[in-house]
């Protein structure tokens, strides 16, 4: 099995190319989904946010009030107190996934889609875990993706999926670039990726990358033997 990392920033375009990639064949799960998951009321994560956070973050249906969560991470500073949270069970749920699709399918090309592949190592080492499997994603993925965009074009793609149309999109704009100010830039994510795909163009053009990509993957995973263990 090859375990792939796909990964870009906020707007880049990533989760297109992974439905592009399950449509080929790929076995493709979404981190955030995972994490989205584990912040459901009852799970360990979400008492975790709530205790270290407080009440407000609380929404009186007793689910995480993400707003006013984000505001507090993003907009007060505390990005890396919420992803010390949430990184390490989100980490183990992949595993866990891993190890399904394994079982399965031993040939597969397995692909984990999240925003924060290089800020998950970022955020351990910060945090002194450098034994830790947090900080170093070659222990537990085989290649990196990483899709890249403008800064300018993924603000803009951003507004348009999230803005209703009512809404100020000047705030929402501002909201953006806060977000990608805690993400590890495209030239040092490419830097040590295996495959960069450039979303700068059309869908046409990120496709057409897709499609000479994929028989690379299968390859690699056919001759795939190496050990899938995070230990």
């Amino acid at each position: 099995m090859l375990r792939v990392g796909l990964t870009g920033g906020l707007g880049s375009g990533k989760s297109t190319v992974a439905a592009m990639l399950r449509e080929l064949g790929a076995q493709v799960v979404e981190a955030d989904a995972l994490g989205r998951a584990l912040m459901e009321p009852g799970q360990p994560v979400f008492d975790e946010i709530v205790r270290h956070f407080g009440p407000e973050v609380a929404s009186p249906d007793g689910h995480l009030n993400r707003g006013r969560l984000a505001e507090l991470a993003f907009r007060d500073g505390r990005v890396q107190e919420l992803n010390a949270i949430v990184h390490p069970p989100v980490i183990e749920a992949q595993q866990r996934w891993m190890d399904e699709v394994i079982a399965r399918d031993p040939l597969a090309v397995a692909v984990i889609e999240s925003a924060l592949i290089f800020e998950v190592v970022r955020d351990a080492r910060a945090r002194g875990e450098k034994e830790s499997v947090l900080a170093d994603w070659r222990r537990r993925i085989d290649r990196i993706i990483v899709v890249t965009a403008p800064d300018t074009l993924k603000i803009a793609r951003y507004a348009a999926r999230v803005a209703p149309a009512s809404a100020d999109r000047t705030t929402i704009e501002a909201d953006a670039r806060i977000r990608l100010a805690h993400q590890v830039p495209d030239a040092e994510k490419s830097a040590q990726a295996d495959y960069v795909l450039d979303n700068s163009g059309d869908i046409a053009a990120l496709r057409a990358q897709v499609l000479a990509l994929w028989p690379r993957l299968k390859a690699e995973s056919n001759k795939s033997r190496q050990n899938l263990s995070l230990q």
